[in-house]
């Protein structure tokens, strides 16, 4: 058995509990309340947070669901794994992941499908310490590096290893939720670490060195929901993706107002939010789900099967085949 899949086990037992609950926030730009709309009053929608997806946070910060008479259940996920396990779980009704975290549930039979592409960042890339003498990916053979198994930067340092003629098993992976990589990074426990923004790029900015990056190995950054909430409330699923497609319109109309709302959200300094929103998020994509996210997402399944992190080839292709839910974004677009 593969490294990884003995760290994917005991990973799948973790608690919901990691992910932690917040309250409401109306902004200065929401819209006049509904005014007793009891179809919207009557509805709890169970929507997540994350510093990782910054329209989440323009939601969460402008109090649009709030003011259209929605009740709103906010929850933090603190990584792509963490969204999915509350999914799963029921904890949430929209879960925010990359692509390939999506696809991994997906193919392991989890019922969620993306119903929004939230942006094509790169959010991804692997770290050292200022002072590392480790200059190449190769140079990484036989040293620990953290990376939180099922996400986008777990998938990352697949690809980047493999790239140099390395396999997962050349290293020792840390299985450790994002900010405590960093955190394993600063203390010397590990030599390396699969990084995400914005812990990345606070990261960076107190000197870390990005080791390796490459737009091509990052998957994007996606919108899930639960099947149930989408066939038995498809309304609701629309509402919140018509909050998407207004908080993406909002973010490039005011990238300062944004980096500033993400700056708060994650206790970072706003020129280092500033980075993020401005050189590597990449919200201005198409939001429908589609052809583009499934030619990325392919060849991580080809991955995720060969770490026998899904059991078989098949089964990455019926998860590509129901993975995506595109009529929302598509009426949302417009």
């Amino acid at each position: 058995m593969s490294r990884s899949r003995r760290f994917l086990g005991a990973f799948a037992g973790f608690a919901v509990a990691a992910v932690a609950l917040s309250g409401c926030v109306a902004g200065e730009d929401a819209p006049a309340a509904a005014g007793g709309d009891s179809a919207a009053s009557d509805v709890t929608i169970k929507l997540d947070w994350a510093t990782y997806n910054p329209l989440s946070l323009i939601i969460k910060d402008q109090g649009w669901l709030e003011a259209d008479g929605y009740n709103v259940e906010w929850v933090q996920s603190l990584g792509s794994s963490k969204a999915n396990e509350a999914l799963r779980a029921g904890a949430i009704d929209f879960g925010s992941t990359a692509g390939s975290a999506a696809l991994l549930a997906r193919s392991n039979d989890v019922p969620q499908q993306i119903v929004d592409v939230v942006a094509q960042p790169e959010w991804s890339a692997l770290v050292v310490p200022a002072d590392s003498d480790i200059t190449s990916v190769a140079d990484l053979k036989g040293k620990s590096v953290a990376a939180a198994l099922g996400t986008d930067p777990y998938f990352f340092l697949v690809q980047a290893l493999e790239a140099e003629g390395l396999s997962i098993d050349d290293v020792t992976v840390q299985n450790l939720i994002h900010a405590d990589g960093w955190a394993a990074l600063q203390g010397g426990s590990v030599q390396a670490w699969a990084g995400l923004d914005p812990i990345m790029a606070s990261a960076e900015a107190s000197g870390a060195k990005l080791l390796y990056r490459n737009l091509d190995f990052n998957s994007y950054s996606v919108l899930n929901a639960t099947e149930s909430i989408i066939k038995d409330h498809p309304e609701i699923v629309q509402v919140v993706v018509d909050a998407y497609e207004r908080a993406r319109a909002w973010a490039l109309e005011n990238p300062e107002k944004t980096a500033q709302i993400l700056a708060d959200a994650a206790s970072i300094d706003l020129a280092v939010a500033q980075k993020v929103i401005n050189e590597r998020e990449g919200l201005d994509v198409d939001p429908v789900p589609g052809s583009a996210l499934s030619s990325v997402l392919a060849p991580i399944g080809a991955i995720q099967v060969s770490l026998g992190d899904v059991t078989s080839q098949d089964k990455v292709d019926k998860a590509l085949d129901t993975l995506f839910a595109p009529e929302f974004a598509e009426k949302a677009k417009g």
